[in-house]
Protein backbone atom coordinates (compact mmCIF):
# COMPACT_ATOMS: atom_id res chain seq x y z
CA UNK A 1 0.00 0.00 0.00
CA UNK A 2 1.74 2.97 -0.61
CA UNK A 3 1.90 5.94 1.83
CA UNK A 4 0.45 9.16 1.63
CA UNK A 5 1.22 13.25 1.72
CA UNK A 6 -1.04 15.77 3.31
CA UNK A 7 1.40 18.85 2.19
CA UNK A 8 -0.19 22.29 3.91
CA UNK A 9 0.83 25.79 1.75
CA UNK A 10 0.18 28.79 3.68
CA UNK A 11 -0.74 31.40 1.62
CA UNK A 12 -0.89 34.11 4.50
CA UNK A 13 -0.34 33.97 8.28
CA UNK A 14 -2.37 36.33 9.63
CA UNK A 15 -2.39 35.60 13.11
CA UNK A 16 1.11 33.65 14.41
CA UNK A 17 -0.23 33.06 18.14
CA UNK A 18 -3.55 31.39 16.46
CA UNK A 19 -0.88 29.64 14.52
CA UNK A 20 1.36 28.50 16.98
CA UNK A 21 -2.01 27.49 19.26
CA UNK A 22 -3.12 25.42 15.98
CA UNK A 23 0.73 23.63 16.05
CA UNK A 24 0.29 22.59 19.64
CA UNK A 25 -2.69 20.61 19.17
CA UNK A 26 -2.42 19.83 15.47
CA UNK A 27 0.53 17.21 16.08
CA UNK A 28 -0.76 15.17 18.54
CA UNK A 29 -4.07 15.06 16.77
CA UNK A 30 -2.46 13.82 14.13
CA UNK A 31 0.01 11.00 15.98
CA UNK A 32 -2.71 8.40 16.32
CA UNK A 33 -2.78 8.12 12.53
CA UNK A 34 1.00 7.69 12.25
CA UNK A 35 2.05 11.18 11.27
CA UNK A 36 5.18 11.78 10.22
CA UNK A 37 6.59 15.07 10.02
CA UNK A 38 9.37 15.48 6.85
CA UNK A 39 8.99 19.28 6.11
CA UNK A 40 8.12 22.46 7.71
CA UNK A 41 8.97 26.29 7.42
CA UNK A 42 9.50 28.91 4.62
CA UNK A 43 10.16 27.26 1.09
CA UNK A 44 14.27 27.79 0.38
CA UNK A 45 13.05 28.10 -3.36
CA UNK A 46 10.08 28.68 -5.70
CA UNK A 47 10.26 28.39 -8.97
CA UNK A 48 8.02 28.79 -12.17
CA UNK A 49 4.49 29.88 -10.24
CA UNK A 50 5.86 28.94 -7.31
CA UNK A 51 5.20 31.35 -4.32
CA UNK A 52 8.11 31.54 -1.41
CA UNK A 53 5.56 30.79 1.97
CA UNK A 54 5.49 28.63 4.56
CA UNK A 55 4.99 25.16 3.80
CA UNK A 56 4.51 21.50 5.45
CA UNK A 57 4.75 18.29 4.65
CA UNK A 58 3.37 15.51 6.53
CA UNK A 59 3.69 11.91 5.65
CA UNK A 60 1.31 8.78 6.54
CA UNK A 61 1.54 5.07 6.00
CA UNK A 62 -1.73 5.36 3.58
CA UNK A 63 -4.59 7.17 2.18
CA UNK A 64 -7.22 6.32 4.42
CA UNK A 65 -4.57 7.37 7.59
CA UNK A 66 -3.95 10.83 6.41
CA UNK A 67 -7.91 11.58 5.42
CA UNK A 68 -8.91 9.80 8.92
CA UNK A 69 -6.59 12.13 10.48
CA UNK A 70 -7.98 15.21 8.79
CA UNK A 71 -11.49 14.22 9.41
CA UNK A 72 -10.89 13.44 13.03
CA UNK A 73 -12.67 15.37 15.81
CA UNK A 74 -8.66 16.29 17.26
CA UNK A 75 -7.61 17.71 14.12
CA UNK A 76 -10.40 19.57 13.55
CA UNK A 77 -10.59 21.10 16.98
CA UNK A 78 -6.82 22.29 16.22
CA UNK A 79 -8.58 23.75 12.60
CA UNK A 80 -11.37 25.38 14.42
CA UNK A 81 -8.84 26.95 17.09
CA UNK A 82 -6.60 28.06 13.89
CA UNK A 83 -9.54 30.24 12.56
CA UNK A 84 -9.24 33.11 10.26
CA UNK A 85 -5.01 32.80 11.83
CA UNK A 86 -4.02 31.56 8.65
CA UNK A 87 -5.13 31.21 4.85
CA UNK A 88 -4.11 27.74 4.19
CA UNK A 89 -4.04 25.36 1.00
CA UNK A 90 -4.21 21.78 1.74
CA UNK A 91 -3.76 18.83 -0.34
CA UNK A 92 -3.54 14.91 0.52
CA UNK A 93 -1.62 13.43 -2.37
CA UNK A 94 -0.72 9.34 -2.65
CA UNK A 95 2.49 8.13 -3.04
CA UNK A 96 3.71 6.65 -6.36
CA UNK A 97 5.53 3.23 -4.25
Amino acid sequence: MPKAYWITFYREVKDPDKLAAYAKLASPATAPFGAKYLARGTAAAAYESGIVQRVVVTEFESLEKAKAAHDSPAYQAAVKVLGDGAVRDVRIVEGME
